[in-house]
This record gives structure tokens, C-alpha cells and sequence, in this order.
């Protein structure tokens, strides 16, 4: 069963773009109900309420049960802006849901047993997440605020791929029924790559720089080549005899 959340909330009668401005100076902000095929209606939210719930994953992804006046609408989150530096909303779509239509929401995954996997244990081991979310599609009373992912028996060189997550009772994934190819990759595991050393063109290795301020080190078994002495500069011959 869907968890349903209480968000309380008023009917506003200014809308525009000026009425906006004036009502987030006053510490609400705006936002619109609409959908169910009933006419959409103005509303606005504590600030400092909204904020904190969106904070919450449960914001994005619940049945939010709107308290409007002396009615109760339920509703999704369907969009919210916030402004580009400030820790402030500037606006908050909602959408009605009806128990009997089907709705789609992306909901994020939850990795579990990542650590104690033979992959989590093997020493300098890669465990890639392609995704962080899905999108499903469900009725209203069986959405999931997120799906699990048990990665427990995952190894080195596993890939678990979209169509292998377990999904609750009437939940489905729609994209799966477009073609294999949307069943994309999940996790995958494998080694890390370390870095080969670099070869000369004779085929031998190249050493690393030396630190600044080391010397290189001897070659083993050969003791280190002494300086050549500086050749002398040949006898200057006499000047010739006029």
C-alpha cells in the first residue's frame, strides 16, 4: 500500500506574476493544483514547510493528501522550481490522481548489501550504478516511495540489468515493453584497471621520473659509469719566419 502524506495547504486568489513576488516576500509560496479533469486552483504553502518537506524523498515519490479549505484532494508532486543560489521555492505544480487510473513517477533505487556482496569484498573491485531511478507505472494505492535492489550476490563481472529488479505487486516498469534494448544495465561489477608501464620503442620499459631532488638509482649488479676527462686542446704551433 501507497503511504499517504498530509500536506497542508491554502486556496489563494492573486496569481500573476507581481502577486507571486508579493507572496514569497511574505514567506509562502505559490503553487497550482490541477488534473482530474476539475478545473486547476491557485494555492500557496508555508515556505519554510515546503522547504523542509522537500528535503524528504517521500515529497517526490508519495500520495500527498493536500489539506485545501474544508476538502482533502490527493495529489503528486509533478514539478517544483527553486531558485538558481537561494535556498528558497519559487513555485509548486501538484497534480489530482484518481484511484482508478494508472499514473507513471520516476522512483529512486535503494542499493542493499553492496558491502557484504563477493564483489564488495574483492579487493580493488569497481561497483558502477548506471541508475539512481526508474521510471514505473501503477495505480495510485501501489506506489512505492522507492524500489529495492538487492545486490548481495553480485560478483566480478556480473551486470544486473532493469528487467531484474523485483517490483511489487502491480507495479511494472513500462519502458521494458519497447524492446530488449531498453532493458539497459543497472550495476556492474569489475576489477579496476591499474595503469601499464610505458614501453620504449625497444621494447623495454620506461622507468618513472625520479622525485625532485633524488638522484636516480644504479642499475643492479653495475657500478656507475665514471666521468670521461675533458680531452687537451693540441699544441698551438710557432708562427712562421718572415
Amino acid at each position: 500500500m501507497a503511504k499517504v502524506r498530509n500536506v497542508p495547504v491554502e486556496f489563494r486568489a492573486d496569481e500573476g506574476k507581481g502577486a507571486s513576488r508579493r507572496l514569497r516576500a511574505s514567506g509562502k509560496v505559490p503553487a497550482i493544483l490541477y488534473g482530474g479533469g476539475q478545473t486547476p486552483r491557485a494555492l500557496q504553502m508555508d515556505m519554510l514547510l515546503a522547504y523542509r518537506y522537500a528535503q524528504n524523498e517521500w515529497f517526490y515519490t508519495s500520495i500527498l493528501e493536500l489539506d485545501v479549505g474544508n476538502e482533502t484532494q490527493k495529489a503528486l508532486l509533478r514539478d517544483l522550481q527553486r531558485h538558481p543560489y537561494k535556498p528558497i521555492l519559487l513555485h509548486i505544480d501538484f497534480q489530482r490522481v484518481s484511484e482508478t487510473e494508472p499514473v507513471r513517477l520516476r522512483v529512486p533505487l535503494h542499493f542493499l548489501n553492496q558491502e557484504v556482496s563477493p564483489a564488495g569484498k574483492t579487493a580493488g573491485s569497481l561497483i558502477l550504478h548506471e541508475l539512481n531511478d526508474v521510471e514505473i507505472s501503477c495505480l495510485p494505492k501501489d506506489l512505492p516511495e522507492f524500489l529495492e535492489v538487492d545486490l548481495s550476490e553480485l560478483k566480478i563481472g556480473d551486470t544486473l540489468h532493469v528487467a531484474d529488479i523485483k517490483l511489487p505487486e502491480g507495479v511494472e516498469i513500462p519502458s521494458l515493453k519497447l524492446g530488449r534494448e531498453h532493458n539497459v544495465a543497472l550495476v556492474v561489477a569489475r576489477l579496476g584497471i591499474e595503469e601499464a608501464p610505458e614501453v620504449a620503442p625497444d621494447g623495454a620499459a620506461v622507468a618513472a621520473p625520479a622525485a625532485a631532488g633524488k638522484k636516480p638509482a644504479a642499475a643492479a649488479g653495475k657500478a656507475p659509469a665514471k666521468a670521461a676527462a675533458p680531452a687537451k686542446a693540441a699544441p698551438a704551433k710557432p708562427a712562421a719566419k718572415k
